[in-house]
C-alpha cells in the first residue's frame, strides 16, 4: 500500500512546552536583575534579602516547572499511546484496502490523492512515480492519457481526459472504460461527506468475455436460423457483400445453377456469377444481374430465358452496400397462365353465351315479377280495404253502443222495477225469462264491445305489482255460488304469489277460463292453481268436462266458434277470443292441455312480482236491507230512462227527481228538493255531459253529495279521468243489483 506522510501535534503539549519557555525566560529575567542589584547596592544585606525573596521565588517557579515537566511526560505517554493506535489503525486499514481485489483510491477535499491500494497501481503503473509528491486527480488523469492507457486516450487524449474530468466532478454512479491492453474497468465514484471522493475500480474484463460470447452465441444461432430460412424456400438465392464477394447463399440455388457440391467457387464473387450465367446457363438477358450502388428496398425485376426454361430475377441492394439476387423459375407458373389464359378465352365465350341466355331469362323474369307485383298491389290494396273495414266495424260498434245500451238499459230498469213487485208464478216466470234474456243481450254487446276495443288498440295494459290473493279471492266469491248450484267443487290453490301484470285484463282472462269450465262440466270439480316456473307465475284452470280434441283446440279461440254443436250449453262464443286478445296484450303465454273425457286444463303465464303494502282499499260498509238514500237526482236525456229509473227506485222507498239536463236539474233544486244522490247519464243532449251537470249542481249547493255516471263508455281514459273526479261509476246497462250495492256503498 502506498499512502502520502500525515504529520500533526496535540494543543495540550504545545501549551506545555509555551508555559516552560515563559519560565525560562522568568528566571532568565529574576537573575539578571539580581546581578545588576549587587553591583549597584554593594550591600550584603539587601543581598541577603534579595536572594531569600529570590530563592522563595526560584522554589515556587521550580516547583511549577516540575508540574509542567510531569504533565509533558503523561502527555507524551498519551501521545505516544495515540500515535501507535492511529499506526495500528493506519496498518489495519492499509491491510483491509489491500485485501480487496478492486482497485481502492481516496481524494482529499482538494482533489489530491490520500491513499490508494496496490490493485490501483496495478490499472495505472504511472501513479507510483509520483505518489509521493500527493498528485491531483487532474495529474493523475493527465499522466495515464499520455501513456495511452485507456482507448479513448489513442485517438484524442485531451478530449478524453475532459471526458474523464467531468464524469469524476459529477462523481453520482458507475461507468465503464476500456483499456489499450484489451481490459475493460468499472469505476464507482461516490463523494464524501469531507467533500473527498473515493473511487472503486473493478476488471470486468470476464464479465466482458461472457458477454461478448454470448453475443456470439446468438449471431451464429441467427445464423444458423437465417440459414435455415434459405435452405428451406424454393427460390434460389445469393447475397454479395460491399466488395461484391459472396457471403451466404441456399440449396435452392444450387439446384437451379446445376452445381454439384460447393458452390461458392463458382460464384465467389459477383463477377464469377455474372460469368457463370452467361456462358454455362446461356442466360438472356444479362443486365438484370448488373451490380447496382443505388440506396433503395424496391427489388429489380426482369425475366430471362435460360434454355427452355424461363426465370425471373430479382436484385435488391442492401442497406450497408452489397446486393442479393434471387432466381425463380417460373417456367410452369407462365405454362399454367397459358392454360389459364386459353381456358378463361372458352370460359369468356360460355359466359357470353350464358349471359344472352340469362338475358332472355331475365326479361321473362321481369314480365313475372311485374304481374307478381301487380298481385301485391291487389293484395295490399284488399288488406288495406280489410283492415278499413274492421276499423270501421270497431268504430260503428263503439259509436253505436250509446245507442243501443240505451233502451237496453231503460228494459232492465223496468224489469227489475217488475221484479221488486209481486206478481204470479206465470207473469213471474215470463219476467225471470225477460230478465235472462237481457243477460244474454247485455253480456253479447260487452263482449262485443270488449273485442272491438281490443282489435281498435284503445286497451293499454296498466301493469302493477299486485298479490294474487287481491285477484283470485274475489274470483272465488264470485264463481262459487254458480259452481255450487251446477253441484261442482270450485277449488282455489293459491301460494300468495305476487306478479307483475295489468289486473283488469288479467282477472278477464282468468273470469272466461273460470266461466268456461264451470259452463262445459257435468260433473267434478274447478280447480284454480298457481305454480312458479323460472321468473314467472303459471296460473291454470282445470276441469273435469269432456275434454277438446286437438282438432279443435286452435279453432276454439276464434270468435263465435263453440264446440257444444246442440246449444245445449249458454253461451256466445267470444270468451276464448277475449282471452287470446287480452293475452296478447299482456305478453302473455297461452297454453291448453286436454284429453277427451278426463278434462282440460287452461293456463296463462305472468311474470314474478316485487312483494310490497297492499293498497288501501276502498271502504266499504254494511249493507242494510233498506237505502238510505232516500232523495235521488237522475239525470237523462231519455225519457224512457228517466221513467224505468223512477219506477226502481220508488220502488225501493226512494223520493226521485228527474231531469234531461243541468237546468231541469237546477230548477228542482229551486224548488226545495236537495239531493241525497246524483244519478246522471254521461252523454246528454247537444254536447253536455253528466259530469258538467254535476258540477253545476255542487256549484248551487256550495257543497259536494255523493254522485254516480252512468255511461256505456268503457275507455280507460274516460275511467281514471272520472275516478279522479271522485265520481262513482256505473255502465250501461246498469243492472239494478249494482245500482241498489253501489247507492248501499255512498250512503251507508
Amino acid at each position: 500500500m502506498s499512502a502520502v506522510p500525515l504529520s500533526s501535534a496535540p494543543s495540550e503539549l504545545e501549551d506545555l512546552r509555551e508555559e516552560v519557555r515563559k519560565l525560562r525566560k522568568i528566571n532568565s529575567v529574576l537573575m539578571d536583575r539580581v546581578e545588576r542589584s549587587t553591583d549597584m547596592q554593594g550591600s550584603a544585606f539587601s543581598m541577603f534579602e534579595t536572594a531569600i525573596s529570590l530563592e522563595q521565588l526560584v522554589r515556587e517557579r521550580t516547583h511549577a516547572l516540575e508540574d509542567a515537566l510531569a504533565k509533558l511526560a503523561t502527555v507524551n505517554v498519551q501521545l505516544a499511546e495515540a500515535h501507535a493506535n492511529a499506526d495500528a489503525a493506519r496498518m489495519r486499514l492499509r491491510e483491509a484496502i489491500e485485501s480487496i481485489q478492486e482497485g481502492f483510491a481516496l481524494f482529499d477535499a482538494e482533489d489530491r490523492l490520500v491513499l490508494c491500494n496496490k490493485a490501483y497501481i496495478g490499472f495505472w503503473p504511472e501513479v507510483a512515480e509520483v505518489i509521493h509528491e500527493r498528485p491531483t486527480f487532474h495529474d493523475i488523469a493527465h499522466l495515464i492519457a499520455m501513456r495511452q492507457r485507456p482507448i479513448g486516450a489513442l485517438v484524442a487524449p485531451d478530449r478524453w481526459v475532459t471526458d474523464r474530468l467531468a464524469r469524476h466532478n459529477i462523481a453520482e454512479g458507475v461507468h465503464v472504460q476500456a483499456l489499450s491492453d484489451g481490459r475493460w474497468l468499472q469505476i464507482n465514484e461516490l463523494r464524501t461527506s469531507e467533500g473527498g471522493i473515493v473511487g472503486i475500480y473493478t476488471d470486468i474484463t470476464e464479465v466482458k468475455a461472457q458477454d461478448a460470447l454470448q453475443r456470439t452465441l446468438e449471431l451464429a444461432s441467427q445464423n444458423l436460423a437465417l440459414q435455415s430460412i434459405l435452405d428451406n424456400l424454393s427460390e434460389g438465392v445469393c447475397m454479395f457483400d460491399a466488395d461484391k464477394k459472396l457471403t451466404a447463399w441456399n440449396g435452392s440455388l444450387q439446384r437451379l445453377l446445376g452445381v454439384t457440391g460447393d458452390a461458392k467457387p463458382h460464384i465467389a464473387t459477383h463477377g464469377d456469377l455474372l460469368q457463370y450465367c452467361r456462358n454455362t446457363l446461356g442466360m438472356e438477358p444479362l443486365d438484370v444481374l448488373g451490380w447496382r450502388e443505388e440506396d433503395t428496398a424496391e427489388p429489380h425485376i426482369k425475366l430471362c430465358a435460360v434454355g427452355d426454361s424461363r426465370w425471373e430475377v430479382r436484385t435488391t441492394t442492401l442497406a450497408r452496400g452489397g446486393m442479393v439476387v434471387v432466381f425463380i423459375d417460373v417456367t410452369e407458373a407462365l405454362r399454367a397462365r397459358e392454360v389459364l389464359q386459353s381456358t378463361a378465352d372458352v370460359l369468356e365465350r360460355l359466359v357470353a353465351e350464358r349471359t344472352s341466355e340469362l338475358m332472355h331469362v331475365n326479361r321473362r323474369l321481369e314480365a313475372e315479377i311485374a304481374e307478381k307485383t301487380a298481385i301485391e298491389a291487389q293484395l295490399l290494396e284488399a288488406k288495406t280495404a280489410a283492415e278499413k273495414a274492421n276499423l270501421s266495424k270497431t268504430s260503428f260498434i263503439a259509436a253505436a253502443s250509446h245507442d243501443l245500451l240505451q233502451p237496453l238499459n231503460a228494459a232492465r230498469l223496468f224489469i227489475g222495477s217488475l221484479g221488486e213487485r209481486r206478481h204470479g208464478a206465470h207473469n213471474r216466470t215470463l219476467i225471470d225469462q225477460t230478465s235472462t234474456a237481457l243477460d244474454s243481450v247485455d253480456d253479447l254487446l260487452e263482449a262485443l264491445l270488449e273485442i272491438s276495443r281490443l282489435d281498435a288498440g284503445a286497451v293499454t295494459p296498466e301493469r302493477t305489482h299486485f298479490n294474487l290473493d287481491w285477484l283470485l279471492d274475489p274470483l272465488r266469491t264470485e264463481f262459487l255460488p254458480i259452481a255450487q248450484s251446477n253441484g261442482l267443487e270450485l277449488l282455489v290453490t293459491n301460494r300468495g304469489d305476487w306478479v307483475y301484470s295489468d289486473i283488469r285484463l288479467l282477472r278477464r282472462i282468468l273470469q272466461n277460463f273460470v266461466s268456461n269450465a264451470i259452463r262445459y262440466t257435468r260433473r267434478g270439480s274447478v280447480e284454480i292453481r298457481t305454480t312458479v316456473v323460472g321468473g314467472d307465475v303459471k296460473i291454470t284452470v282445470t276441469d273435469t268436462g269432456p275434454g277438446i280434441a286437438p282438432e279443435h283446440r286452435e279453432a276454439i279461440f276464434e270468435e263465435f266458434r263453440r264446440l257444444d254443436v246442440n246449444r245445449t250449453t249458454p253461451g256466445m262464443g267470444l270468451g276464448l277470443a277475449i282471452v287470446k286478445r287480452a293475452a296478447e296484450k299482456l305478453g302473455s303465454q297461452l297454453e291448453l292441455v286436454s284429453a277427451l273425457g278426463k278434462g282440460s286444463s287452461f293456463s296463462v303465464t305472468v311474470p314474478l312480482g316485487e312483494p310490497m303494502s297492499k293498497e288501501t282499499q276502498d271502504t266499504r260498509v254494511a249493507r242494510g236491507n233498506s237505502i238510505r238514500a232516500r232523495r235521488v237526482l237522475a239525470i237523462d236525456n231519455e225519457p224512457q230512462i228517466q221513467v224505468g229509473m223512477q219506477t226502481l227506485l220508488t220502488g225501493w222507498g226512494c223520493e226521485v227527481a228527474t231531469a234531461v239536463d243541468a237546468d231541469t236539474a237546477l230548477e228542482h233544486l229551486n224548488q226545495g228538493f236537495v239531493p241525497d244522490v246524483i244519478l246522471a247519464d254521461y252523454h246528454l243532449d247537444d254536447g253536455l255531459t253528466g259530469e258538467q251537470a254535476i258540477r253545476s249542481i255542487f256549484d248551487h249547493l256550495g257543497a259536494k253529495i255523493p254522485a254516480i255516471i252512468i255511461t256505456a263508455d268503457r275507455s280507460d281514459d274516460l275511467k281514471a279521468h272520472l275516478k279522479q273526479q271522485n265520481l262513482a261509476v256505473l255502465r250501461k246497462p246498469v243492472k239494478p243489483a249494482q245500482l241498489r250495492a253501489l247507492l248501499h256503498t255512498l250512503n251507508g
